[in-house]
């Protein structure tokens, strides 16, 4: 086994050699072949000789957006159970085959889709389709594997509450932005919903969710493309459709004015923010141009959020711009931390930077700098044969097409300061259009942070994220 695991990093490592010259501007896609099964299910292959590697990534449409009302990580959930032993195999053998072999096989929840990635040596292929199909068409769902995953998910948020605010703060931002809209659900729930969630939930879910019709599959690495489609062809080509259609979301209406939410954490010794509004979609046409707003914004250690809150003030420890883009438009938020008795000082200072991006926009020397920025980061997101089949998945599910990837190098070069002054002007919120989610000592911090505006105040102990309503509670 140690053999294996060895030479599945060698030929990682020649992999990431071999395709690390790539020129940035003209990184595409390689090319694949694809296949569309009788059920939905769609199959896409690329044919990638320079390793003995095979990776898969294989893409559920729905996810967390499909959580029932008052079960949120429902999903999640049931994506961690499909690694916790399928067919004739349980949780303890399902581990010990993928580890004898060398490979690795993972499953996760997203807001919109559930993800199995796995890489194995280019010998153990047929191994990789077992495993895969088994875990989608015969999962055990173990009630007692359950059990430990939702006790183990509702300790971890409650450790996050005493030791990582930075990770639970943008839970409480999109929650408190998107409210009802399935946006603002948690996709690893709350302590609340997920111990609502019972064994008879996930079987529902499974059958309510899960199905060819919504699956995509995505193989890179050395196989024999004819040997590969006739294995998944066999494996996935029966597989029942969903029970249930796949909800209809429409656009969140964007933040007018201001909300002021104050989650109260006592003696805490810092104030984290979140400040944020509605952005734009995953398929937004001035994709370039707005990455690299954001960068200049706050996408980089150099970003004038960081290079004001850090570096010139030493306010915070970082201070950045987030974009989180779906099928519909997502956030765009500031995130930082700083000291409780500087928390205003921090925020100001922060909205400030955001008047002047809009007021000043970006010079050409700037654009120029984010541009090379961006053109330097992104080959190193397509290097593996594991990127290059997660990138084609998820065009696929997105309902995106090559064009996506291999146009985004021109599209870089080809912003302009009036292309980037475009889209700070229609996605990047006015310093009045902004929700403000504070974490940090409430007495400390809520007669300052109430100037911002009506303000909402709930402690760190309630079970849930989302404010909630007088009848909920």
């Amino acid at each position: 086994m140690i053999a294996s695991r060895a030479g599945v990093r060698i030929a990682i490592l020649l992999f990431v050699l071999l395709a690390g010259s790539a020129s940035a501007a003209g990184v595409t896609l390689p090319t694949f072949h694809r296949f569309d099964l009788d059920n939905g299910t769609v199959l896409l292959l690329s044919h990638r000789p320079e390793v003995p590697l095979v990776s898969v990534t294989a893409i559920l449409r729905g996810g967390a957006v499909t959580d029932p009302a008052g079960h949120n990580g429902l999903a999640n959930l049931l994506a961690s159970l499909l690694e916790k032993g399928a067919g004739e195999r349980d949780a303890a053998l399902f581990a010990e085959t993928v580890d004898a072999s060398g490979g690795a096989l993972t499953s996760r929840a997203d807001l919109e889709t559930i993800t199995i990635s796995g890489t194995f040596l280019a010998r153990d292929s047929g191994l990789m389709v077992e495993l895969l199909s088994d875990m989608l068409l015969r999962p055990s769902l173990d009630e007692a594997e359950l059990e430990k995953l939702r006790e183990r998910s509702i300790n971890f948020i409650r450790a996050a509450k005493d030791t990582n605010l930075n990770a639970l703060l943008p839970i409480y931002g999109q929650a408190f932005l998107f409210g009802e809209h399935p946006y603002g659900s948690p996709v690893s729930g709350s302590e609340t919903s997920l111990a609502e969630i019972s064994h008879e939930d996930i079987l529902s879910f499974y059958e309510q969710q899960l199905g060819g019709d919504r699956l995509t599959i995505a193989v890179t690495g050395d196989f024999d493309v004819a040997l590969m489609n006739a294995r998944l062809s066999d494996a996935f080509g029966d597989w029942r459709p969903a029970a249930d259609a796949l909800p209809e979301i429409t656009a969140a209406e964007q933040q007018v004015g201001r909300r002021v939410l104050l989650i109260d954490k006592p003696g805490a010794t810092q104030t984290y923010f979140w400040l944020g509004n509605v952005g734009v979609a995953r398929g937004y046409e001035h994709r370039a141009a707005l990455d690299i707003a954001n960068t200049v914004f706050g996408g980089r250690f150099t970003s004038m959020l960081n290079t004001e809150l850090r570096l010139n003030s030493g306010l915070t420890y970082g201070a950045r711009s987030q974009l989180s883009r779906a099928s519909q438009p997502g956030s765009i938020a500031i995130a930082s931390f700083t000291p409780s008795e500087t928390t205003v000082e921090a925020i100001d200072m922060a909205l400030g930077v955001l008047g002047r991006l809009h007021q000043d926009g970006v010079d050409d020397d700037t654009i120029v700098s984010a541009r090379n920025y961006i053109l330097g980061q992104f080959p190193t997101s397509l290097e593996t044969a594991a990127q290059v089949g997660s990138q084609l998945a998820a065009l696929e599910a997105f309902g995106l097409d090559v064009s996506y990837i291999n146009d985004y190098g021109a599209a870089l070069l080809s912003a302009d300061t009036e292309a980037v002054a475009t889209v700070i002007d229609a996605v990047f919120p006015a310093a009045d259009d902004l929700v403000f989610v504070l974490l940090g000592d409430a007495e400390l911090i809520r007669d300052q942070v109430s100037k911002y505006g009506p303000l909402i105040e709930m402690p760190i102990t309630e079970p849930h994220f989302r404010v909630q309503a007088p009848d909920e509670e």
